[in-house]
């Protein structure tokens, strides 16, 4: 199955009319950026970068495409018939999947002619929309649990194949584990699960229940204490199990009050090493709010999956630079309230001193780069009193990812979560924000787009 389908029909004609037009094959660059931040995020998590770079590899027309938009009737035949060769095969430089983002970031930058590179629009946006969105949620999930495992388990409350895709978003971004099997064959992530109310339910005792989950599963496993009566199953399930009990499972009821009583038996009991696990419809917000709990973990699914109430960042694919009549390259944008749009090709770069994130610089072409790096030379040499800017040094965030329509590097699925899971722990370290200061707050760091300014503010 081919991923060309997944677009909106006005990139196909808009490439008809340009090919009528004979501008179709003006060089452009297109970037994706966000112009803003949710209210009270401090920071966006890049997620579904190389889910993107697959479907780009596989953006082609096959013949069962081409007959159904043959059947449309809204294309010419020499439309069709260019679409049947079509393959990527421009330049894509971005940020590496796990990096944070800030408005204005250019995470990717799409570089070819307009027929060639215009039609990716809605398939890379469909795609970063989704992920960035669970994942820029579950990070800060995996912030306010402040290093307590947190286990995705939104799987029945999204879209089947977007339910393997947030599993994917949530593991970037510290998720320990996933109870979605799909995600876990694909992308190797770690599985987990064990039992719900129904398994309870169905035994005419609990007390039947825990000892037939604990002779399949073993002591190990996690029972879930609040069908009936919290106390009652947490002694049952001790008394069948020993201490060597692995965990209890609260999921309803005020959780933190619960986890102290239980946490409290547990050790009477002498299950001392018994961990606790809270679910039951968690946030971030409720997660913080449990920070002081004898909790040992988190299970967290439909704020998670459906972005935390924000399901799309807003990244937007625009055209910010094209070639001329004259032959040039020329920057171009839009002017429109509150959609203005900074044109040229931008280079991005992370502002780091002492190895804290300060800024996000986003300079457009590379002489605005070279005059600003000649600046900070300058002030590095002139100001030798100042101790902070001896450690100060640009970060380049956007890599190769594709060159001439081919990947710059043929990772595979597994290898590629892992890398962008380090990614994003680097960052989100490096940005330096304390979990103490709770999930909402201005937006961490400032993006300049001006080389002087940024000098300036540094300084």
């Amino acid at each position: 199955m081919t991923s060309s389908l997944l677009t909106d029909l006005y990139e196909l004609t808009m490439l008809e009319a340009a090919r009528e037009a004979g501008t179709a094959s003006r060089r452009c660059v297109f970037e994706v950026f966000t112009r803003s931040l949710p209210d009270g995020r401090r920071y966006g998590a890049l997620a579904g970068t190389g889910r993107v770079l697959d479907a780009i590899a596989d953006f082609r027309f096959d013949d069962a495409d081409l007959r159904y938009l043959r059947r449309t009737g809204v294309l010419k035949e020499e439309t069709l018939e260019h679409l049947a060769d079509y393959r990527f095969t421009g330049d894509i430089h971005g940020y590496q999947e796990g990096e944070l983002y800030f408005p204005g970031s250019p995470v990717l930058r799409i570089e070819g002619s307009f027929e060639n590179a215009v039609l990716l629009e809605t398939v890379v946006l469909s795609i970063l929309n989704h992920d960035s969105g669970v994942a820029s949620a579950g990070s800060r999930m995996t912030t306010a649990a402040r290093g307590r495992p947190c286990i995705e388990m939104g799987g029945r409350r999204v879209h089947e194949d977007g339910a393997i895709a947030a599993a994917r978003a949530a593991y970037v971004v510290g998720f320990a584990s996933t109870s979605n099997l799909a995600a876990g064959a694909h992308y190797r992530i770690p599985v987990a699960g064990t039992a719900a109310h129904a398994f309870t339910l169905l035994f005419d005792t609990e007390e039947e229940a825990f000892r037939a989950q604990l002779a399949s599963q073993g002591v190990g496993t996690t029972v879930l204490v609040d069908t009936y009566d919290v106390d009652a199953a947490v002694r049952t399930a001790v008394e069948l199990a020993g201490p060597q009990l692995g965990a209890v499972r609260l999921d309803s009821g005020d959780l933190g009050e619960q986890a102290v009583q239980v946490r409290a038996l547990l050790d009477s009991l002498g299950a001392t090493g018994t961990r606790i696990t809270a679910t039951g419809d968690l946030d971030e917000y409720r997660v913080e709010e449990l920070k002081d709990a004898p909790l040992d973990g988190y299970g967290i699914g439909t704020r998670l999956v459906t972005g935390g109430g924000h399901p799309a960042p807003g990244f937007v694919y625009k055209l910010v630079e094209r070639e001329g009549s004259d032959g040039q390259m020329h920057p171009v944008g839009k002017r429109s309230s509150g959609k203005a749009t900074l044109g040229a090709g931008k280079a991005a770069y992370r502002m780091l001193v002492s190895e804290r994130a300060h800024a996000e610089l986003v300079l457009p072409g590379e002489a605005e780069v070279a005059e600003f790096e000649r600046e900070l030379t300058a002030e590095l040499t002139s100001d030798t009193a100042n101790p902070d800017w001896v450690r100060t040094s640009l970060r380049p965030l956007q890599k190769p990812l594709v060159l001439g329509g081919e990947p710059v590097d043929a990772v595979r699925a597994p290898e590629r979560v892992q890398a962008a899971r380090a990614r994003h722990a680097a960052s989100v370290m490096e940005l330096g924000v304390p979990a103490d200061d709770g999930p909402d707050g201005p937006v961490a760091i400032p993006t300049l787009t001006d080389g002087t300014e940024a000098a300036r503010i540094l300084r």
